[in-house]
């Protein structure tokens, strides 16, 4: 088995040689993506970026200014300016004048991919929209972390951001997207998980759940189970940090053709086709695309 660093086997691991550059920066907006947790979980591209920047942006100006001292980049008197849900309104001309005179802007969000859950997709439209060229520096996501470590069907998977904070909201929302077939991920209050849990379990309580804690961090925790078990396991109760639920997929409902065929005839009376298809796939918890096309074949015969 050939050691592809050139390292004889058994020497002990060198030091990395790795520099931040500070090449002058194509203009336009970079959204950079910072880590979750562990710091040094940041890319060399986004260190460059950062050192080079004519123009700094932040959801949080601490924390990135926390970053780039322990990264060692200097600001070299640029200012860090404040962007986030609130004052983005009054912010954004600033940052959009200054792409508008050819500079560089970097944009980053407190932790992660910037407008996964967080600031950024109104300033990153209105650079695109002006003409500037918007760059992505990819990088950590809490969203995809939570799903990598999940061990579940990853192939499709839809983000949803956080639930409505009310039950009855938060009810009907769990409804109408765990119908879905597609591994579903969304962000929560660590004190609202229980009562989130108890909700899909009155949905589904066979649904498999995972419960990720802390991702990056040193108190990283990871909890499996079906939901019905987790909604009434004590440590959601007690949960701290920031929290990623990934939901399982649908389980296969077996419905037969003729209680397919009732049920898709009732609705195709006084619906069109789609909407038949639609209101059935809801009703008997089937796949729409599949309805569709029995309902298809129907309106056929």
């Amino acid at each position: 088995m050939s050691d592809r660093s050139d390292r004889p086997l058994g020497e002990p691991p060198r030091r990395l040689s790795a520099h931040v550059e500070a090449a002058r920066l194509d203009p336009g907006l970079y959204l950079v993506a910072t880590p979750i947790g562990a710091a040094r979980d940041i890319t060399l591209r986004a260190l460059d970026v950062l050192n080079s920047a004519d123009l700094l942006a932040a959801e949080d100006t601490r924390v990135l200014r926390h970053l780039m001292d322990i990264h060692g980049i200097p600001l070299r008197g640029r200012r860090i300016l404040s962007y986030h849900d609130h004052n983005g309104d009054r912010a954004r001309p600033a940052l959009l004048a200054a792409l508008a005179d050819g500079g560089s802007v970097t944009y980053c969000s407190d932790a992660g991919t910037p407008l996964v859950a967080d600031p950024g997709y109104r300033l990153a439209l209105d650079a695109a929209e002006a003409g500037a060229r918007v760059h992505a520096l990819p990088g950590p996501s809490a969203a995809l972390a939570a799903l990598s470590v999940a061990g579940l069907p990853s192939d499709r998977f839809l983000f949803l951001g956080f639930p409505p904070s009310t039950a009855t909201a938060r009810q009907t929302w769990l409804r109408g997207w765990m119908a879905v077939d597609s591994t579903l991920i969304l962000y929560e209050s660590p004190r609202r998980v229980s009562r989130c849990l108890q909700d899909i379990a009155a949905i589904d309580p066979a649904r498999i759940a995972v419960v990720a804690r802390e991702l990056t961090k040193k108190f990283e925790e990871v909890i499996r189970g079906a939901a019905g078990d987790l909604a009434s396991d004590p440590r959601m109760e007690a949960l701290k940090g920031e929290v990623v639920m990934v939901l399982d997929r649908p389980s296969a409902v077996e419905v037969d053709d003729d209680r397919l065929r009732t049920v898709l005839l009732r609705h195709m009376a006084t619906m069109s086709v789609k909407d038949a298809a639609r209101e059935t796939a809801k009703e008997l918890g089937l796949p729409r695309r599949d309805v569709y096309q029995r309902a298809l074949a129907l309106s056929g015969e």
